[in-house]
């Protein structure tokens, strides 16, 4: 008992072929409707069912099934399940391969055969909508110069768990595009495969790894710390600035921890202890120990190579400021530009004497936001 090739699917209840015997994987792949593709009619092949599905909403019902479960299931007259061949290796099962696995070359002939809009055969616009995108994102994909590839992209990252091989492939022969299944199942195949053996081969072996936390280096780094790594001090905001700049962040300490707002600031300089490396300190306090991050920015903070560390990888956190987990504030009137990584983010701006007085208002409810 094995799995379908085609397409990662459950075993079939009877004795089956072996895949050996019932021929190559793109031929195994033309034949999933139940009849065979000949090679020259390949480019009339995906006419069919595609056409016929639009404007016909019991039929289109009908396609949504397969596609469901389609990637599933075989027609069992003409591909039986049967296990591999004597020593061939078991077939991959794609259902559980992502569509990341999918190389460029790959998606660019998926791009030859889906972008032509004909009548007669289902393009790229027929799967967006089976993969239930609406009619404006289809129209904002059309003005792409490869809206195929593009769906696929934007498909594999709004669903990153259902975006699979096995799903592409079985909306693909719902929509009768026998001719794109026979042409690319072994490309197809050889980037599964391909894709499988990477993840199954560290590029390290755990001994060292740098991605590996290590528990005693990470404990007992913060005045309050446990020194065991059971209870590390946790806080609302990691604050960078530069040592030109203390003076502010005191007044800082004063506005938000000693007032109604009763916030716990990380300032590296009175709670971190000594002695361990300041890059993988500061990396496991704005990562794993503060919510928020507060940027003071200043002439001196660009000259700082603490802080440019500190306020890049805070943004490959969040990228786009979509967790609003990273607040630049303008402590002093500036002679250089504004960083230029930062300006797509609302500041605070300290310096400005008509909105001074709701400064740390705005700042400490910024901070206390979820």
């Amino acid at each position: 008992m094995g799995s379908c090739l085609a397409v990662g699917g459950p075993v079939c209840p009877g004795p089956c072929l072996s895949l050996r015997a019932r021929g190559s994987w793109p031929a195994l792949l033309a034949r999933r409707g139940g009849s065979a593709v000949p090679a020259g009619q390949r480019g009339a092949a995906g006419g069919g069912v595609g056409s016929e599905t639009r404007g016909d909403p019991g039929r289109e019902r009908e396609v949504a099934k397969a596609a469901g479960g389609g990637s599933r299931t075989m027609d069992t007259a003409t591909a039986g399940c049967g296990s591999p061949g004597p020593g061939s290796p078991a077939p991959p099962d794609l259902e559980a391969v992502p569509l990341v696995a999918l190389n460029f070359s790959v998606r660019r002939r998926l791009g030859l055969y889906l972008n032509p809009r004909a009548p007669v055969a289902a393009d790229w616009t027929t799967l967006a909508e089976e993969l239930g995108y609406e009619y404006l994102e289809i129209k904002h994909l059309e003005a792409q110069p490869d809206p195929a590839a593009r769906l696929l992209e934007d498909w594999q990252g709004r669903c990153p768990g259902g975006a699979t091989v096995g799903r592409l492939l079985a909306l693909l022969r719902a929509l009768g595009r026998h001719d794109i299944l026979a042409d690319l199942g072994g490309r197809i195949e050889e980037d599964c495969k391909k894709y499988l053996q990477r993840k199954e081969q560290p590029l390290q072996v755990p001994a060292v790894d740098s991605s590996v936390r290590k528990t005693l280096e990470m404990s007992g780094i913060t005045t309050r710390d446990d020194p065991y790594g059971n209870t590390p001090e946790l806080f609302d905001a990691f604050i960078c600035y530069c040592q030109k700049d203390i003076h502010f962040v005191q007044e800082m300490i004063r506005e938000l921890e000693q007032t109604e707002f009763k916030l716990k600031l990380c300032v590296f300089d009175r709670d971190v202890l000594p002695g361990s490396c300041v890059w993988s300190i500061t990396s496991e306090l704005i990562e794993r120990r503060c919510r928020k991050m507060v940027v003071v920015i200043s002439d001196d903070y660009l000259d700082s190579n603490e802080c440019d560390f500190q306020t890049k990888f805070a943004l490959s956190l969040s990228p786009g400021a979509r967790h609003k987990r990273l607040i630049p504030v303008k402590c002093k009137s500036m002679k250089n530009e504004f960083p230029s990584i930062l300006r797509f983010i609302t500041v605070c701006d300290y310096t400005n004497p008509c909105t001074k007085k709701w400064f740390w208002i705005r700042l400490a409810k910024s901070l206390l936001l979820p």
